[in-house]
């Protein structure tokens, strides 16, 4: 019971501390944060994974290490079996809204890629309910075998199962937030999208240099580089006049043929900026999640 009181009480302190980063990322961007703080989440994320397994494994281990090295007393009754029943169904209700928001803002998704992509914060409440419900099963079977046998050893068990299982699960939750705070890329999938609607553009040659990094839950930056192809670029300001009438003022005159290179560089560096600038919003339009857009030339 203590070490499911100490796993209840992490849980608590956890959600609390994701309801602050949730709130914390949400602010404006500043001038010294112009990506804004959406990576604020995953910092304290992260302060609560860490919590979860220093004090709640590392207590409720020792704990059960504790007890198991010397016997003591277990007491055994009725108010024990109903606040780890009450619990049980409080934590089932708990796991399933949080499971309902993930497929919510993961329609189409399989559960292998719901667990893989979904918003950290929803999981960490998942993986901790799931636990706590399956905590709550060890203890409440720990107690009853402890009873019917009289031997303290499955209390003492019952106690290390539950804070190894804390550890694992905080070990996890660290891992994935140290990811996304060290810069995690979108998923594949979106990636090969947007690659394959730039090279669809007939004025771009290729993409080079792609790469992309998760701002907050659902949010993206991308950067790449492209090389345009010239002759789609030279069709675009033939559209715009005719090169014949050009080509007759200059071919007999260098001043003027200096001139028309200078008008032409102009042009074309006036004609790929405007390209970029369609490609970008074409990007923003078709994906949404991408707030921020750098296309260079290569």
């Amino acid at each position: 019971m203590f070490s499911e009181s100490i796993h209840g009480l992490a849980d608590t302190t956890n959600q609390i501390l994701l309801f602050i980063g949730i709130k914390r990322s949400g602010k404006k961007p500043s001038e010294s944060f112009i990506y804004g703080f959406g990576r604020e989440r995953f910092l304290w994320a992260l302060i609560s994974a860490c919590g979860v397994f220093f004090i709640g494994s590392g207590i409720t281990v020792y704990n059960g290490i504790i007890a198991l090295a010397h016997n003591h007393a277990v007491h055994s009754g009725s108010l024990i079996y109903l606040v780890l029943s009450i619990s049980f169904i409080l934590e089932i209700s708990t796991f399933l809204i949080a499971w309902k928001e993930l497929k919510q803002h993961n329609p189409g998704q399989n559960v292998k890629n719901i667990l893989k992509n979904g918003d950290p914060s929803s999981l960490a409440v998942l993986y901790e309910d799931g636990l706590a419900v399956l905590g709550t099963t060890i203890a409440f079977t720990s107690i009853l075998l402890t009873y019917w046998t009289k031997l303290t050893f499955f209390d003492s068990l019952g106690s290390i199962i539950i804070g190894l299982m804390l550890g694992i699960m905080a070990l996890f939750l660290i891992n994935k937030n140290r990811e996304f705070l060290i810069g995690k890329s979108m998923p594949q999938e979106m990636k090969e999208e947007i690659i394959d609607l730039l090279v669809a553009d007939p004025s771009i040659e290729k993409v080079l240099d792609f790469k992309s990094v998760v701002l907050d839950y659902g949010i993206y930056r991308v950067k790449c580089e492209i090389e345009f192809n010239g002759y789609s670029l030279l069709g675009d300001i033939i559209k715009e006049g005719d090169l014949h009438d050009e080509y007759d003022k200059i071919k007999d005159n260098y001043e003027e043929f200096l001139r028309f290179c200078v008008a032409y560089s102009d042009q074309v560096a006036r004609l790929m900026g405007r390209r970029i600038d369609e490609l970008e919003k074409k990007l923003q339009q078709k994906f949404p999640k991408v707030r921020h857009i750098d296309i260079e030339v290569n």
